[in-house]
Protein backbone atom coordinates (compact mmCIF):
# COMPACT_ATOMS: atom_id res chain seq x y z
CA UNK A 1 0.00 0.00 0.00
CA UNK A 2 3.01 2.67 1.08
CA UNK A 3 5.05 1.50 -1.82
CA UNK A 4 1.91 1.96 -4.26
CA UNK A 5 1.19 5.99 -2.65
CA UNK A 6 4.72 6.83 -3.38
CA UNK A 7 5.48 5.33 -6.48
CA UNK A 8 6.23 7.76 -9.73
CA UNK A 9 7.77 6.66 -12.87
CA UNK A 10 10.24 9.51 -14.13
CA UNK A 11 8.02 11.26 -15.97
CA UNK A 12 7.68 15.13 -16.54
CA UNK A 13 4.24 15.30 -16.11
CA UNK A 14 4.24 14.88 -12.52
CA UNK A 15 6.77 17.53 -12.27
CA UNK A 16 5.09 20.23 -14.15
CA UNK A 17 2.04 19.73 -12.43
CA UNK A 18 3.34 19.79 -9.08
CA UNK A 19 5.41 22.42 -9.71
CA UNK A 20 2.88 24.62 -11.48
CA UNK A 21 0.43 24.20 -8.95
CA UNK A 22 2.32 24.33 -5.38
CA UNK A 23 4.40 27.80 -7.15
CA UNK A 24 0.92 29.28 -7.82
CA UNK A 25 -0.48 28.23 -4.33
CA UNK A 26 3.01 29.34 -2.45
CA UNK A 27 1.70 33.57 -2.45
CA UNK A 28 -1.38 32.36 -1.41
CA UNK A 29 -0.80 30.39 1.61
CA UNK A 30 2.27 32.77 2.63
CA UNK A 31 -0.74 35.23 2.84
CA UNK A 32 -2.92 33.29 4.67
CA UNK A 33 -0.11 32.11 7.43
CA UNK A 34 2.30 34.51 7.28
CA UNK A 35 1.01 37.94 6.06
CA UNK A 36 2.97 37.83 3.21
CA UNK A 37 2.08 39.75 -0.24
CA UNK A 38 -0.24 42.06 1.66
CA UNK A 39 -2.26 38.87 3.13
CA UNK A 40 -4.10 38.68 6.36
CA UNK A 41 -1.91 36.42 8.02
CA UNK A 42 -2.82 33.94 10.58
CA UNK A 43 -4.66 35.79 12.66
CA UNK A 44 -6.52 37.42 9.85
CA UNK A 45 -7.36 34.76 8.22
CA UNK A 46 -8.85 32.91 10.96
CA UNK A 47 -10.84 36.18 11.48
CA UNK A 48 -12.36 35.96 8.02
CA UNK A 49 -12.67 32.21 7.84
CA UNK A 50 -14.56 31.89 11.11
CA UNK A 51 -16.72 35.20 10.62
CA UNK A 52 -17.19 35.49 7.12
CA UNK A 53 -17.25 32.39 5.67
CA UNK A 54 -18.81 30.83 8.55
CA UNK A 55 -16.59 27.85 9.32
CA UNK A 56 -16.06 26.45 12.83
CA UNK A 57 -12.20 27.12 14.07
CA UNK A 58 -10.86 23.71 13.65
CA UNK A 59 -11.98 23.71 9.97
CA UNK A 60 -10.66 27.25 9.41
CA UNK A 61 -7.31 25.98 10.94
CA UNK A 62 -7.47 22.87 8.74
CA UNK A 63 -7.60 24.91 5.57
CA UNK A 64 -4.64 26.65 6.51
CA UNK A 65 -2.68 23.78 7.35
CA UNK A 66 -4.08 21.89 4.08
CA UNK A 67 -3.18 24.67 2.28
CA UNK A 68 0.56 25.38 3.50
CA UNK A 69 1.57 22.17 4.06
CA UNK A 70 0.22 20.90 1.07
CA UNK A 71 2.33 23.34 -1.22
CA UNK A 72 5.21 22.57 0.24
CA UNK A 73 4.80 18.70 -0.39
CA UNK A 74 3.98 19.76 -3.91
CA UNK A 75 6.69 21.25 -4.55
CA UNK A 76 9.40 18.68 -2.73
CA UNK A 77 7.36 15.89 -4.48
CA UNK A 78 7.32 14.23 -0.92
CA UNK A 79 3.58 12.34 -0.57
CA UNK A 80 2.01 14.19 -3.88
CA UNK A 81 -0.89 12.07 -3.75
CA UNK A 82 -1.65 12.79 -0.45
CA UNK A 83 -1.32 16.43 -0.75
CA UNK A 84 -2.67 16.25 -4.18
CA UNK A 85 -5.85 14.53 -2.40
CA UNK A 86 -6.08 17.24 0.54
CA UNK A 87 -5.78 20.34 -2.17
CA UNK A 88 -8.72 18.56 -4.30
CA UNK A 89 -11.00 18.40 -0.47
CA UNK A 90 -10.04 21.97 -0.39
CA UNK A 91 -10.70 23.01 -3.63
CA UNK A 92 -14.18 20.89 -3.84
CA UNK A 93 -14.55 22.63 -0.25
CA UNK A 94 -14.26 26.60 -1.50
CA UNK A 95 -16.35 25.68 -4.10
CA UNK A 96 -19.38 23.99 -2.25
CA UNK A 97 -19.16 26.31 0.48
CA UNK A 98 -18.33 29.92 -1.35
CA UNK A 99 -17.79 30.62 -4.86
CA UNK A 100 -21.11 28.57 -6.47
CA UNK A 101 -22.99 31.07 -5.40
CA UNK A 102 -20.99 33.50 -7.74
CA UNK A 103 -21.07 30.48 -11.06
CA UNK A 104 -18.62 29.79 -12.97
CA UNK A 105 -16.59 32.58 -13.87
CA UNK A 106 -14.23 34.79 -12.81
CA UNK A 107 -14.55 38.38 -11.78
CA UNK A 108 -13.05 39.86 -14.62
CA UNK A 109 -14.98 42.84 -15.36
CA UNK A 110 -15.98 43.10 -11.98
CA UNK A 111 -19.51 42.56 -12.29
CA UNK A 112 -20.06 40.54 -8.84
CA UNK A 113 -19.32 42.50 -5.41
CA UNK A 114 -15.19 42.71 -4.77
CA UNK A 115 -13.83 39.30 -3.73
CA UNK A 116 -16.50 37.42 -4.96
CA UNK A 117 -15.15 34.84 -7.83
CA UNK A 118 -16.48 32.39 -9.86
CA UNK A 119 -15.35 28.62 -9.62
CA UNK A 120 -13.68 28.11 -13.18
CA UNK A 121 -10.21 28.07 -11.26
CA UNK A 122 -10.62 25.80 -8.89
CA UNK A 123 -12.19 23.42 -11.22
CA UNK A 124 -8.68 23.88 -13.00
CA UNK A 125 -6.64 23.31 -9.40
CA UNK A 126 -9.03 19.70 -9.28
CA UNK A 127 -8.29 18.99 -12.97
CA UNK A 128 -4.44 18.95 -12.10
CA UNK A 129 -4.73 17.28 -8.47
CA UNK A 130 -6.73 14.08 -10.36
CA UNK A 131 -3.56 14.17 -12.67
CA UNK A 132 -1.20 14.10 -9.88
CA UNK A 133 -3.89 11.29 -7.95
CA UNK A 134 -2.89 9.44 -11.28
CA UNK A 135 0.81 10.29 -12.57
CA UNK A 136 2.30 10.58 -9.19
CA UNK A 137 4.90 13.00 -7.99
CA UNK A 138 7.03 12.39 -11.36
CA UNK A 139 10.87 13.40 -12.19
CA UNK A 140 13.12 15.25 -9.13
CA UNK A 141 10.32 14.03 -6.21
CA UNK A 142 11.12 12.59 -2.71
CA UNK A 143 8.48 10.18 -4.02
CA UNK A 144 10.33 8.73 -6.31
CA UNK A 145 13.40 8.49 -4.35
CA UNK A 146 11.66 6.88 -1.26
CA UNK A 147 10.42 4.55 -3.99
CA UNK A 148 13.81 2.87 -5.16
Amino acid sequence: MIQQLFSTDNNWVGLVLRLTLGLVIFPHAAQKLFGWFNGPGLSGEMQFLTQTVGLSAFVACMVIIVECLGTLLLLTGFATRIAALAMMGLFIGMIAVVHYKTGFFMNWFAQAPAGQEGFEYHLLVIGMCLAMLITGGGRFSLDRLLAQ
